[in-house]
């Protein structure tokens, strides 16, 4: 069992951080930025939804869709009952939601590029020849499973491998999940359909059956996310429920590092990353990491790392060696995460303490 989480009521001039109170004048916190800089991010996050709206009205088309057929769901049925409508950060997710179509197109291009340096496509070109002898009345659903099978280990790896973590948390970040906040997410953490997406078309599938599975999978996706109570308790192990995906987004130790299936649990129950408990339900959600407040900051925040584009106009020799070096560690980040252990963790979440039930003695003893 967990330890029980301490409530302790602070003064106002106090807050935590890493489990340490300090004073806030001690604390790097975005109110203490200067006006100009506070009013700029504010007038960029305007643009950005403003350009949104200008390039898609999709976006806008979606959300209220959404609005009009879960809230009244989430109202006569709610998860979480003190949750409102009108909670914390509804507007950055809605701002998501709107500019998501600008975002897109911008993040084309990394889309194409992880998709090539995942490598995804070889396995698609070796399976090739026995795709080509499935009768077409049965294609779609052995093509259904393999790219369900493909997001199952590309989700995976975005949650097991730190460099590919930070795009994703942003997603995670919410501590409210409902309606609307599927659509929080960074362009760039897009890429998590793009291994699947061309692992399929390298196998020969059509890339309008792939795209077919891209938008369920998105759909899905944002009703997953939804502040329902319904259990669907006899779905769990044949399709992902709310609740399953509740349990994907939960900050409780336990639950950390699974239920990774975008359709079908059954791969998270064949490689030992299913989580589902039948006495509880899960109650606090986050992903424990330091993001910022605002679309504009949480676009920013995986990317202060990342080599500068100028450098590699004026160095591309030295980009193309970077860039080898890097999709090697990625690789082997890859094989550590496929094949650690059967019900070990890959590693300890900033703000999450661990569970000395579910870790081996010597991962214990490296914290």
């Amino acid at each position: 069992m967990a330890p029980p989480r301490l409530a302790i009521d602070l003064p106002d001039s106090w807050k935590v951080q890493h489990g340490q109170i300090i004073p806030e004048e001690e604390f790097p916190d975005e109110e203490l930025d200067s006006w100009p800089k506070r009013y700029l991010i504010r007038l960029l996050a305007m643009l950005l939804v403003a350009g949104g709206l200008y390039y898609s009205q999709e976006g806008l088309v979606v959300l209220i869709v959404l609005f009009i057929a879960v809230v009244p769901f989430e109202k006569l049925f709610p998860r979480h009952k003190g949750q409102r409508i009108r909670r914390p950060e509804l507007g950055t997710d809605i701002g998501y939601a709107i500019a998501t179509p600008l975002m897109g197109v911008a993040a084309t291009v990394v889309v194409v590029i992880i998709g090539v340096l995942s490598f995804a496509w070889v396995p698609g070109l070796l399976i090739r020849p026995l795709v080509a002898k499935i009768p077409i009345e049965i294609a779609p659903y052995v093509g259904f499973l393999l790219f369900d099978f493909a997001v199952y280990w590309t989700h995976r790896f975005y949650h097991e491998i730190d460099f590919l973590w930070k795009f994703h948390a942003i997603h995670h970040s919410t501590e409210t999940l409902d309606w609307v906040s599927g659509f929080r997410g960074h362009p760039f953490d897009g890429t998590l359909l793009a291994p699947a997406f061309f692992f399929l078309i390298a196998a020969g599938f059509t890339a309008e059956l792939t795209g077919i599975f891209v938008v369920l999978q998105i759909l899905l996706g944002l009703f997953l996310h939804a502040n329902v109570r319904w259990k669907l308790k006899p779905l769990h192990r044949l399709f992902i429920t709310p609740e399953f995906h509740h349990w994907h987004h939960t900050n409780e130790e336990d639950a950390i590092w699974t239920n990774y299936s975008t359709f079908l649990p059954i791969w998270d129950m064949i490689f030992g990353t299913y989580f589902m408990p039948k006495n509880r339900r899960p109650a606090v959600y986050g992903c424990g990491e330091d993001i910022p407040k605002g679309i504009i900051k949480q676009l920013k925040w995986p990317m202060p790392k990342l080599i500068n584009p100028f450098w590699v106009i004026r160095h591309p020799l030295k980009s193309i060696a970077n860039c080898w070096r890097f999709t090697k560690k990625l690789l082997k980040a890859m094989k550590g995460s496929a094949f650690r252990p059967r019900g070990s963790k890959p590693g300890f979440r900033k703000g999450v303490a661990p569970n000395p039930e579910l870790f081996h003695d010597n991962e214990i003893e490296s914290l």
